[in-house]
């Protein structure tokens, strides 16, 4: 198989597991958000720990520990996707699926907007349209629900950050998570011996079956990422960019389908709008981008000449 063909296989397939992940946290309801997070966290450290001894990369690790311009970036990520996480589970398990589903489409958006006021980025025309398009989609759900769509903000701006920090550190996919996992799992463990000490831990009160559903969120937490990573060597950022839809669509689809969501006429335009504002901002996207490497063959044939 191509290269090219394997990553987006593996792009596909990443996407696809994060659009699912709302079908699997439902089946873990009987348990509160904060438990289930605090186990999602230990769990993966222990995939991300095996996964560290088998590809013998403790080197990365430990270079990774000893320089603080990337090792401060990944303990702020590490917050930031607990926050992520977090909030997700919650509004798995409180039917505010298609809300989450709405973070994600906005995230690709709010990614911008951090290059333009952070990193000193410049936006095409475009791209400010879409964002312009964006803000008023999410106005107009702040006005329908009375309240902003405080789901899909947290989201937005933790996944935002998070990818702005790991940006900054520069980190691989496993040794990153290493230290991300390892800087919150204790706080993790803290938490599930708080809520165990005071008779609140529910998941060894359902059988074996329940409790093997949470420990395997460390590796369902783990393998998509990994897979993500592979995925990001091989095909191009358009490519990339255009398979990160998957995982909010599908995530609309469980909610609306599976989950029987309730979608009132002005949601269904506030979201036709982040629709629209996508579309305009991934035209643009692949537009420049063509452009651009027309002109680099066009600079390479000169210089050729």
């Amino acid at each position: 198989m191509p290269e090219q063909r394997r990553g987006f296989f593996f792009g596909f397939s990443a996407y696809l597991i994060w659009g699912l992940f709302p079908l699997y946290w439902k089946l873990l309801d009987q348990t509160g958000a904060v438990e289930l997070l605090a186990h999602r966290i230990v769990w993966s450290l222990v995939t991300i720990v095996v996964l560290v001894v088998t590809l013998r990369k403790f080197g990365q690790v430990k270079a990774l520990l000893a320089e603080p311009r990337r090792r401060w970036p990944l303990i702020a990520a590490a917050f930031l996707i607990s926050v992520n996480w977090g909030t997700y589970i919650w509004a798995v398990g409180h039917g505010h699926v298609v809300e989450t589903s709405l973070g994600y489409f906005i995230t690709p958006l709010f990614t911008v907007l951090l290059g333009v006021f952070v990193l000193k980025e410049r936006l095409r025309p475009m791209q400010w349209t879409a964002l312009g398009i964006a803000f008023v989609a999410v106005l107009g759900l702040a006005i329908e629900n009375g309240k902003p769509p405080w789901v899909a903000i947290a989201l937005t701006f933790s996944f935002g950050f998070y990818g702005l920090t790991k940006k900054k550190a520069g980190a691989g996919a496993i040794e990153g998570m290493a230290i991300e996992s390892g800087t919150v799992a204790p706080l993790a463990l803290v938490a599930i011996a708080v809520l165990g000490m005071h008779g609140d831990a529910t998941v060894t009160h359902h059988g074996a079956g329940y409790l093997a559903l949470v420990v395997l969120t460390g590796p369902i937490t783990a393998v998509p990422l990994l897979m993500f990573g592979a995925a990001a060597t091989r095909v191009s950022l358009t490519t990339l960019g255009l398979l990160n839809y998957i995982a909010p669509i599908m995530q609309f689809i469980c909610g609306l389908v599976i989950f029987h969501e309730q979608m009132t006429s002005m949601r269904w335009v506030g979201f036709s709008l982040v629709w629209v504002a996508l579309a305009l901002f991934t035209f643009d996207s692949m537009h420049t981008r063509r452009r651009t490497l027309a002109l680099e063959r066009a600079a390479v044939t000169a210089a050729a000449v």
